[in-house]
């Protein structure tokens, strides 16, 4: 027994003695530490290999590892920085003391997986493999160091010297004028909900064709619920996805909302507490992705030609709808009714051959936001033009493109599209006017119908159908403008933005109530001249929007009498005129029949998808979705994709 013994220690011994890893007679040796964004780590030696395996500075600089940490204070909108580049550091450029590698501490990664792991997760990032805590770090009995030695003291020390200083704004508040994708958009809405989670709501109103979210962010002092005789506003952009500056405006402008509020600006905290303001960014995120992807194709090309040839790549949405032909088209039906006993052009109902239609999920979504939020003013943006539009968008004569189509509140809608253009730093000027506006347009405001006559916009589908007031605001004649123009278009539109919104508290508002107190729902407004009129929401109340100006204002509703008031609106009113009204029960009268909102051939106005298109189309977006969770990498994927090296799978999370 003892011979077979020795031998097999003979044996042992060469394999023993064998220097580690590498070529024979190579010894690894502790070297200064030359990865640019390490070099603010505790240590100055390093060895290689190092932990992962990489064998030289250079082979650890060429790979996604070493990427991820250059790019992570940026990703993660400089949260958890520096703290995951030195632990990301720790792993690539170990401590090297007395020719040996030392481990980073396991206490140290786990610490810092429990507190930044939620930004990883935001961006929909898997955690990094190399920070895996059980595989490339060790317990203190095993002899670890702390990788971020050094780093409390030194931020200690920063605490002290700027206590006197204003803490700096949160990343999520501060504007970066670049495009954002669809991805980092909504990571900003969301951002932005947390930072001012007092007056700032985000909520979904549907999903896109391809499954993608439609998030709304909402403004209020009392987020989530509708205050009562506050007005509601909402701002819609990107409606074509390839008109892609009102949705970076409108993004924009949700951080700044968020962050003057936070300030002490007292005309955005006046605008905020008085009124909820709701924005949707992108209604149409398929067709932005379309656009984007044109857009990169065509960015190098010089010659106008070629952008041309890519002007309405992205326009529709991913079933090839065009938004803005999709609405019910209830300008036809009001044009052949005018000279019908009854006419009216307020709260028409949605025919129900409509529904027979192809009717986009994005177009059906909006439909029934609009139904569920008693708005009174909106805006939607678009571009290729310079110019703000008020309806109607469809001619009154079926042979005549460019005909004067004007509502009952003409006046109105023109105050309207003034407020905005006039506010604008130059859509009023006529030196600044481009496309193919200029030949009708009068400083910066034009009838939809008399520059280009089309049916089933949503502009007429909100005043035909609600109590909405909507204008188009075309922001430009360049559809997709160079990034290094977003900062001087936002200087262009903001102050345009706020005083737009400043527009809702024009005119009246007011209650409805019977003789017990009771607000009255669906009562009628009506103003003498104009044949339009506004209802009461669910308490009763009621907004009017109106120029300035004598006006008399009627009140009425089934079964009781109609009461009349004469208002005088001063020119400079800075908060919509209070005009209540008391109606007392009217005595039954067996002739005279109660009118109702039954149109013959459209049925009532409550009669809203008679088809139960709602659970198709929802079916459709959860398809979509999960063919898209399957094949759209995240925004961020193109940065890691390094020719020639394989594809950095372990930064997806569904991997």
């Amino acid at each position: 027994m003892l011979l077979p013994l020795l031998l097999l220690l003979q044996l042992l011994v060469p394999v023993s003695a064998a220097p580690p890893r590498c070529h024979p007679g190579f010894r690894a040796k502790c070297t200064d530490v030359l990865l640019s964004y390490c070099d603010d780590m505790s240590y100055t030696q390093t060895m290689f290999p190092n932990i992962l395996g990489h064998k030289t500075r250079e082979e650890a600089e060429a790979g996604a590892e070493y990427l991820l940490l250059s790019v992570v204070e940026s990703l993660l909108g400089g949260e958890c920085n520096p703290e995951i580049r030195m632990l990301g550091c720790s792993v690539l450029a170990p401590r090297c003391e007395r020719e040996a590698v030392l481990k980073p501490c396991r206490t140290t990664c786990e610490a810092m997986r429990k507190k930044c792991s939620h930004a990883f997760d935001r961006i929909e990032m898997a955690w990094p493999y190399f920070l895996d805590c059980d595989r490339f770090f060790v317990s203190e009995e095993e002899g670890c160091y702390d990788p971020l030695e050094g780093l409390q003291a030194e931020q200690n020390e920063e605490a002290i010297d700027s206590m006197e200083m204003p803490p700096p704004e949160e990343p999520a508040t501060t504007p970066q004028f670049s495009y954002h994708s669809n991805a980092q958009m909504n990571d900003i809405l969301k951002k932005v909900e947390e930072r001012c989670s007092d007056i700032a709501r985000t909520y979904s109103i549907g999903r896109s064709m391809e499954g993608r979210e439609l998030l709304v962010i909402e403004f209020s002092n009392n987020p989530g619920r509708h205050e009562l005789l506050e007005p509601e506003v909402k701002y819609v952009g990107n409606m074509h996805g390839n008109e892609v500056l009102g949705r970076q405006l409108l993004i924009y402008l949700s951080q700044y909302l968020c962050s003057e509020y936070l300030l002490g600006n007292e005309r955005i905290q006046t605008l905020v507490n008085t009124t909820r303001i709701h924005i949707l960014p992108s209604m149409n995120p398929d067709g932005y992705e379309v656009a984007v992807a044109g857009a990169q194709d065509t960015n190098d090309d010089e010659d106008r030609g070629g952008r041309h040839d890519s002007w309405n790549i992205g326009r529709n949405n991913a079933q090839n709808i065009d938004l803005n032909r999709n609405f019910p088209d209830l300008t036809s039906v009001i044009y052949n009714r005018r000279r019908m006993k009854g006419y009216r052009t307020d709260h028409v109902p949605i025919p129900d051959y409509y529904w027979f239609g192809k009717v986009a999920p994005e177009t059906y979504a909006v439909m029934k936001w609009i139904r569920s939020i008693p708005f009174v003013l909106s805006a939607n943006f678009h571009g290729g033009d310079l110019v703000a539009v008020y309806p109607y968008d469809l001619s009154k004569h079926p042979l005549q493109s460019t005909m004067f189509s004007p509502t009952p509140d003409d006046q109105v809608f023109k105050l309207l599209a003034r407020t905005y253009a006039n506010a604008h730093e130059t859509m009023s000027y006529e030196s600044a006017q481009c496309g193919t506006s200029r030949a009708h347009s009068q400083k910066g405001i034009i009838n939809g119908a008399q520059w280009s006559s089309f049916a089933g916009s949503m502009m007429d589908f909100n005043y035909l159908h609600t109590n909405c007031f909507e204008v188009t605001v075309e922001l430009g004649c360049d559809k997709f403008p160079p990034e290094e123009e977003l900062f001087l278009a936002w200087h262009e539109n903001h102050e345009a933005l706020i005083a737009f919104i400043e527009a809702a508290h024009r005119g009246i508002k007011g209650i409805v109530k019977d003789e017990e107190g009771n607000g009255i729902k669906d009562a009628r407004i009506s103003v003498k001249g104009i044949q339009h009129d506004v209802t009461t929401a669910e308490n009763g109340e009621y907004w009017r929007l109106l120029t300035p100006g004598i006006h008399i204002v009627m009140a009425s509703a089934p079964g009781y009498t109609r009461a009349v008031k004469k208002v005088h609106l001063p020119a400079r009113l800075p908060t919509a005129g209070r005009v209540d009204f008391v109606l007392q029960k009217a005595a039954p009268q067996p002739d005279v029949q109660e009118e109702d909102d039954t149109i013959p051939s459209l049925g009532s106005y409550d009669r809203f998808d008679p088809y139960n298109q709602y659970e198709r189309y929802t079916l459709m977006a959860d398809l979509s979705r999960n063919r898209e969770e399957r094949a759209e990498k995240p925004w961020w994927w193109n940065y890691f994709v390094l020719p020639g090296g394989p594809a950095p799978t372990w930064l997806l999370k569904q991997y």
